[in-house]
């Protein structure tokens, strides 16, 4: 008898761990971040819903593609009526929620904002792993290495830029941005100046630092805003009259994916286009 109980909790054991193994089919991601790598690696059928801000065209860089998903505004009752098998979700994502959602037993699973390329490869990675799609991971990750082998066989230009977003923010080291500086061969200011994170830069010190390049996300807003009112100031006018102006809408700096390195295709092909 006892045998016969052995060999039958064995069995569940061995249920169990292949049921754990096995990929989730109704997958719901309550990121925009969580939201492009789903959409880049999940097979078909296997996302069931996204966040709203997925087919946000200033914060996403997929968001035509996000109307083929359902919507979710990461609330624990809508995500608990969806039933899903894995919700995957931001650090930052809304914590009761996340946290509701896990007493619930709902598998939750999160990343954190990606800072480096090395954070972009682990999360495309581990998303991989995750929803079973390896293959499509390791795919994606190819795309990465091809696009920075193009990058990296331009010399480096030695011009530098700031990044002077809405609010007067700029990216200092340890940021994403700064990353994709370093990777265009170029030299950021804000890191020159010993500014770390998403920080303010004031106008003055940009108009001192007289950078080669200054990028901007003006326009991000449909309308007048005071976060942009630094783009009318008389000084940022006449830095940009003699500096290179460089656009960069920020949905290619909000997430870490393959699409990212297009921002350092932009400042590469703008650094040479400088005089």
């Amino acid at each position: 008898m006892k045998r016969i109980m052995a060999i039958l909790m064995v069995s569940v054991l061995n249920a169990s761990a292949a049921l754990a193994a096995e990929a989730p089919h109704r997958v719901v991601s309550m990121n925009v971040c969580t939201d492009q790598l789903a959409m880049l690696i999940a097979g078909e059928g296997q996302l069931y819903s996204v966040s709203y801000l997925a087919g946000d065209r200033n914060a996403s860089v997929l968001a035509d593609q996000a109307g083929g998903y359902v919507v979710n505004h990461g609330l624990a009752e809508e995500v608990f009526l969806m039933q899903p098998d894995l919700i995957i979700a931001g650090t930052f994502t809304t914590r009761t929620t996340v946290e509701l959602l896990r007493r619930l037993g709902f598998r939750v699973e999160e990343f954190a904002p990606a800072n480096s390329l090395d954070d972009i490869r682990e999360h495309i990675s581990r998303m991989g792993t995750l929803l079973g799609r390896q293959e499509k991971a390791s795919a994606l990750l190819a795309e990465i290495d091809d696009a920075l082998a193009k990058l990296r066989a331009q010399p480096p230009s030695g011009k530098s830029v700031a990044t002077y977003s809405a609010n007067s923010y700029t990216s200092g080291s340890g940021t994403l941005v700064d990353a994709l500086i370093g990777i265009s061969g170029l030299e950021n200011i804000a890191a020159r100046l010993g500014l770390t994170g998403t920080s303010k830069l004031p106008l003055e010190l940009l108009v001192l630092a007289d950078p080669d390049l200054v990028v901007s996300s003006e326009g991000d807003y449909p309308g007048p805003a005071l976060a942009e009112e630094g783009y009318v100031h008389p000084a940022f006018k006449a830095l940009t009259a003699g500096s290179t102006a460089v656009n960069i809408p920020s949905k290619y700096t909000i997430c870490g994916a393959p699409f990212t390195l297009e921002v350092a295709r932009i400042l590469q092909d703008a650094a040479g286009a400088a005089k």
